[in-house]
């Protein structure tokens, strides 16, 4: 059953065994000027014809019918996408009985003593379901605009890491390549030289070239870090030794295994979050500890990783343009999980990812 609006005409269906009574409702409207047809009928079996089969704008019903009461008729309709308004407009029922009714979902309720209030309730009655379709409509198209939001940001993270791993690749097989040529040419002029002056050119260009090779490796490992083949814990720790060389800062890293089973993705976000959270780290917080904990205990994986530094203030928490956070929060959702951050001014931050594991019980792993 479906809810329409006719351009000037409301469309009522009046559940009433009294023709008087009925004829008094319409009366009452026309002398309001609503607009309006009205059918009345008298049975439950009728009732449900006419909800199956026509579309109203209101219902209006009387409490107490032979063999039955508006609380049977409402069951009918009640589960129904989008029923239209229900009103009681009745005699024989009790203040308490009518607030029970309204507390079930029915919208209001007119003493048929007082007729002339039920214009004004069925205009009361529409505006809220008005409201209320027009806020079921929003939520569902939040939601819609939520899934496409989720589906793009999963996708550009994929097409990130391809292409992440596509300049690792190129970085080492070209560049590397070429720098290896080139170290072993520079090799060979020193070991075919007398002249000191060329010596000292060749191993100023070797250190130099050295440097290179460094640091394209090192550009390597941001870009798609081969140690994860050896498992999470095995390159959060190699984060957490880097992060420890090049900052001076004393990392911890605790686990509750040694290797934790984790899907690849979802490794994949962790180790990006923990990437992301140690630079923060290095550019803010100017802590004296860092200390990494990984953990799959009770069908949840959680990385945190915590600081004793200076710590975040809430409004930064809350900046619409802290891409970095932000970006760990979509990258969450795209394994199902979630991202918490707590953070006190002068006394640190925790950047906690949560991700539900789902255990394959017939092959003994985690999906």
């Amino acid at each position: 059953m479906a809810s329409t609006t006719s351009g000037t005409q409301l469309r009522i269906l009046h559940l009433e065994d009294s023709p008087a009574d009925h004829e008094l409702a319409a009366i009452t409207l026309r002398r309001a000027k609503v607009a309006h047809s009205i059918q009345r009928v008298d049975t439950l079996e009728d009732f449900r014809q006419f909800t199956q089969h026509q579309a109203f704008d209101i219902i209006l019903a009387d409490y107490r019918l032979p063999g039955f009461t508006a609380l049977d008729a409402w069951s009918l309709v009640a589960g129904e996408a989008r029923q239209p308004p229900f009103i009681l407009l009745s005699g024989a029922i009790g203040e308490a009985a009518a607030v029970d009714a309204i507390r079930l979902g029915i919208a209001d309720y007119v003493l048929k003593d007082d007729m002339a209030r039920l214009p004004h309730v069925i205009a009361r009655a529409r505006e809220v379901h008005e409201a209320r379709i027009a806020s079921e409509h929003a939520a569902q198209e939040l939601a819609a605009s939520q899934t496409r939001l989720a589906e793009l940001t999963e996708h550009l993270q994929t097409s990130i890491e391809q292409e992440r791993a596509a300049i690792a690749r190129e970085i080492h097989d070209d560049i590397g390549g070429a720098l290896t040529a080139i170290r072993f040419d520079l090799a060979w002029i020193g070991r075919h030289t007398q002249q000191q002056d060329l010596l000292d050119h060749v191993q100023a260009a070797t250190a130099m070239l050295q440097h290179a090779i460094g640091a394209s490796q090192r550009i390597m490992m941001n870009l798609r870090p081969p140690i994860l083949d050896q498992g999470l814990v095995a390159a959060v720790q190699w984060l957490a030794d880097s992060f420890e060389r090049r900052s001076s800062v004393p990392t911890r890293v605790q686990s509750s295994a040694a290797i934790i089973d984790l899907p690849a993705a979802v490794q994949l976000v962790a180790y990006r979050t923990a990437q992301e959270a140690l630079t923060n780290i290095s550019k803010y917080a100017q802590p004296t500890a860092v200390h990494i904990d990984l953990s799959d205990t009770e069908g949840v994986f959680t990385l945190e990783v915590t600081d004793n530094g200076r710590g975040i203030d809430a409004a930064s928490l809350k900046k619409p343009k802290g891409f970095g956070l932000n970006g760990l929060r979509e990258r969450a959702r795209t394994v199902d999980g979630w991202l918490d951050v707590s953070s006190m001014p002068g006394k640190g931050t925790s950047v906690i990812l949560s991700v539900p594991l789902v255990v394959d019980e017939e092959n003994g792993g985690v999906q």
